[in-house]
């Protein structure tokens, strides 16, 4: 796909399309990087667990793209976890992304607000989110330090905060497009819908320091008549999110529409190189041991208040799965005679 390239084998764009995959992508005539991520079954898979309601729904699976397109340019073993806290309907988004392709997401939100919302046609993803912050969180396991960045929410989507987030704390130019829908197939049973996600991360990294140089942050209570630090941005940068710019949601979820051939459309003028799909599944962490374990940590007083019915029962909040225990499984003190 690149003639540019001297050595590098040159191809059609593949055809046909590979859901729950991370496409990256390079065009170096431009200095640019990227990667495309489709989501089908791994979509689905989480947020059918929950029966979110349609605009929460489609809202957790624009974090979930998110987090895919930054977890999976972690070049070691670790997390990526994305998280939101909010004051809208949508209190918290939380996803968690396990290099080199787990994920996992959950969201928690006002019922009735979000039902307000979708009544007064004021469900998009800024109003849903409200005001409060994104922490986008790198744990690289128990022996190393954590990083974690913080982006204001206004009131606008999560490809604002995004925008926001690498402007400020990356300093890298960066454009992204998320799209989330629901797709109904034909069944025995009648339609049933499934979830389909995907989106494009695109990046200006030249060589050159200065190339790279952005305009200073806004000075905040500087003097009245300060005049705003300005730049000029890169051609180069100009020309990649013109194009990416043109990418409509349709392209992102068109099940019959490859990664390949919407990176071609892109920047096939200025040659563009594809690297091997990695692919993504949708996989909780939790299990019964692990429940267990947990439970074991708690004091018996609060263990004792969370047995119902002669049982304690937890649902996992990512998959929705359900550990059931006696109480003497946790504690054998706790054992009735004879049993």
């Amino acid at each position: 796909m690149n003639d540019l390239q001297i050595g590098i084998p040159i191809r059609p764009p593949a055809a046909e399309a590979v859901d729950d995959t991370i496409l990256p992508f390079a065009v170096e005539a431009l200095d640019l990087r990227g990667r495309i991520v489709r989501l089908g079954a791994a979509a689905d898979a989480i947020l059918s667990s929950h029966d979110y309601p349609p605009p929460v729904a489609r809202l957790l699976g624009e974090a979930i793209v998110l987090t895919v397109m930054l977890g999976s340019a972690l070049k070691f073993d670790g997390r990526f976890i994305l998280q939101t806290q909010s004051d809208g309907p949508v209190r918290m988004l939380v996803v968690d992304f396990t290099s080199p392709s787990k994920v996992r997401a959950c969201a928690r939100f006002d019922a009735d607000r979000v039902a307000e919302a979708v009544a007064a046609a004021a469900a998009e993803p800024g109003k849903l989110l409200g005001h409060g912050h994104l922490a986008m969180t790198i744990d690289r396991g128990p022996e190393m330090s954590r990083y974690q960045g913080l982006v204001p929410l206004e009131g606008g989507s999560l490809e604002d905060a995004a925008h926001e987030y690498f402007a400020r704390s990356e300093q890298i130019p960066t454009r992204v497009r998320l799209a989330v829908a629901e797709e109904f197939r034909a069944a025995r049973n009648g339609a049933r819908r499934h979830w389909r996600a995907g989106g494009i991360l695109l990046q200006f990294l030249p060589k050159s320091i200065e190339r790279v140089r952005q305009a200073d942050l806004d000075p905040g209570d500087a003097p009245p008549g300060t005049v705003p630090h300005v730049v000029p941005e890169d051609e180069a940068w100009v020309e990649g999110r013109s194009l990416i710019a043109t990418v409509d949601d349709l392209e992102l979820l068109d099940p019959a529409m490859s990664s390949e051939r919407l990176a071609y459309r892109l920047f096939h003028e200025r040659g563009v190189r594809v690297f091997r799909l990695a692919a993504v599944e949708a996989h909780c962490s939790c299990s019964r041991d692990g429940v267990e374990t947990m439970l074991r940590s708690f004091p018996q007083t609060d263990r004792d208040d969370m047995v119902e019915n002669g049982k304690i029962t937890v649902t996992c909040e990512f998959c929705s799965s359900t550990y059931v225990f006696a109480p003497h499984e946790i504690d054998p003190r706790d054992a009735l005679p004879g049993t």
